[in-house]
């Protein structure tokens, strides 16, 4: 059974493929409008969404499938009435596909153990890789290609955006550079900057996390950011972490210090006069609605393609 737990449990030609596919999707639709026909995706959020949901529900129904919305905080499971386990044994013999957004990772690995349907992790604290796997979408269309790019990530390093980001630019030949401030609540988890500097060693890219934020978007091709107040972090520490991450607020000075053709990316919601200033993200290096738009074209690939991967599996069963 293949799923979409976390960008490192995926080859560099799978997620070739599916960014391959996402733009044939996007450029010839009705070619895959019964795609999904007769197919069920259960869509169970613990977080919140806007584009999660929207991206998701609308690219079910254009591949001609049926999506539901199950939320977790008016249900059995959130009350803990009921156990992941029996949820998804039960729920795996209804639905064709699941998809979560969960709070914890842990929650969307025993949901992939136990699930016997391909399972898309749609965001946890840990990792976000339907959102990377659509930047990665983004980035090739705008710079006509991954590999030799440099990208640069200033702000809160220790997140879900910045885990995958470092998985899926290490696998791509994409040099990635983390400017964060120190302490282990800001930098990147240790294990997976390890499994990045691993990947990249082969690929003969480079891995960088650094406390200066000049040193990080110099020369960039592409440059991230992302919030300062992730879901998980308690409301009362705004004041505390503003004043730690704004040295690292993308702003018009440290934007010329990347090339002149680098494109800005947030993967919203944003905040203008925190991670970013105004000028920045509604300026002409801003690709946001792009990027934001290529979530449904690379979620349809992810869904067409583990589908096709558990009909595979069956038949060869059978």
């Amino acid at each position: 059974m293949q799923h979409l737990i976390d960008l490192n449990e995926w080859t560099a030609g799978q997620i070739r493929d599916v960014i391959a596919l996402a733009r044939d999707i996007k450029k010839k639709p009705a070619r895959y409008v019964n795609a999904m026909r007769g197919k069920t995706l259960l869509m169970i959020f613990e977080k919140p969404s806007l584009r999660t949901r929207v991206s998701f529900e609308t690219g079910v129904t254009q591949l001609g499938g049926h999506a539901i919305f199950y939320d977790t905080g008016t249900s059995p499971l959130g009350a803990g009435k009921e156990s992941m386990y029996d949820t998804v044994k039960t729920v795996s013999r209804y639905v064709d596909m699941i998809m979560a957004r969960l709070f914890e990772h842990a929650k969307i690995e025993e949901m992939a153990r136990e699930s016997s349907v391909p399972v898309i992790n749609a965001l946890t604290n840990f990792a976000h890789p339907c959102q990377i796997l659509g930047d990665l979408l983004t980035i090739q269309e705008k710079k006509r290609r991954l590999k030799g790019l440099t990208l640069a990530y200033l702000g809160d390093g220790n997140n879900n955006v910045t885990h995958s980001l470092l998985y899926g630019c290490s696998k791509m030949g994409i040099h990635i550079r983390v400017g964060c401030p120190p302490g282990r609540e800001y930098k990147p988890d240790a294990g997976v900057v390890r499994e990045a500097l691993r990947i990249a060693r082969r690929l003969k890219t480079a891995v960088k996390i650094t406390r200066d934020p000049r040193e990080a978007i110099e020369g960039a091709d592409v440059v991230y950011t992302d919030s300062w107040m992730s879901y998980h972090v308690p409301t009362l520490k705004l004041n505390e972490r503003v004043k730690v991450f704004t040295p690292f607020q993308v702003n018009a000075a440290l934007m010329k210090l990347a090339r002149k053709d680098a494109i800005f990316m947030n993967c919203l919601p944003a905040l203008r006069g925190y991670e970013q200033t105004a000028e920045v993200i509604d300026g002409p290096q801003s690709v946001v609605f792009d990027q934001a738009e290529n979530r449904l074209h690379i979620q349809k690939a992810i869904m067409i393609k583990l589908l096709e991967q558990r009909r595979r599996g069956v038949e060869k069963k059978g």
